[in-house]
C-alpha cells in the first residue's frame, strides 16, 4: 500500500518537479491579438514609422528610412539600434482601380518628450515602383492587385541637429487617400 505522502511527491514528480510547501510561484502574463476585416473602400495604418535609437554628432546629420524598410545616415550621427520601420498602411478597392494619395505636409515636426527641442521629418517617400516621393499634392496610383488589397510602406528622412538633446521625440503626419 503507498502511503499518501509518497504518492503526493509521486504525482508531483510526474508533473514536472518538486514543489514544496510555500515555495511555489505563480505568474500571469498577458498576450496581445487582434485583426483588421478590411470592407470596400477602406484604408488603415498597420504600422508607426520608426527611426530607431542614435547618437546625434557635433553637426547637423540625417537618418532615412526607406519604405522598404532599412536605415541610412549622413554625417556624424551614429546608428546605434532600436526599432527601425517604415510605416506601414493598406486597404482595399478594386482591382485596377485609381486612388489619389497624399499627405497633410510637405515636413513635420518632432518634439522631445519633456522639452522644447525638436527634429523635422521631410521627403516621405512611399513604396511603389517606381519609388514616388508624397507631397501635399495628391498623386495618381492604381491598385494592380487582382483582390484590390493593397499594402505600401512609407519612409522618411529625419533631419538630427548638431550635438541634439537626448530624449525620446514624436509627432504625427496624416495620409489622405481618395478612390477614384
Amino acid at each position: 500500500m503507498i502511503k499518501p505522502i509518497r504518492l503526493y511527491f509521486a504525482i508531483l514528480t510526474a508533473l514536472g518537479g518538486l514543489v514544496l510547501p510555500g515555495t511555489a510561484r505563480a505568474g500571469q502574463a498577458n498576450g496581445r491579438s487582434e485583426i483588421v476585416v478590411l470592407r470596400n473602400l477602406s484604408f488603415i495604418k498597420i504600422d508607426d514609422l520608426e527611426f530607431g535609437a542614435m547618437i546625434a554628432g557635433n553637426a547637423a546629420s540625417t537618418v532615412t528610412v526607406a519604405p522598404s524598410g532599412g536605415r541610412t545616415s549622413t554625417g556624424p550621427v551614429t546608428l546605434v539600434g532600436g526599432t527601425v520601420q517604415p510605416a506601414q498602411f493598406g486597404g482595399r478597392g478594386a482591382p485596377n482601380q485609381n486612388l489619389l494619395l497624399s499627405i497633410n505636409a510637405n515636413s513635420i515636426t518632432l518634439t522631445r518628450a519633456g522639452g522644447p527641442q525638436t527634429m523635422v521629418v521631410d521627403t516621405f517617400t512611399i513604396g511603389s515602383t517606381p519609388v514616388t516621393t508624397l507631397t501635399t499634392t495628391p498623386n495618381l496610383f492604381r491598385i494592380s492587385s487582382a483582390t484590390g488589397i493593397f499594402q505600401f510602406g512609407l519612409g522618411a528622412r529625419l533631419r538630427v541637429g548638431a550635438n541634439q538633446t537626448p530624449g525620446n521625440y514624436s509627432g504625427t503626419f496624416r495620409l489622405t487617400l481618395i478612390y477614384q
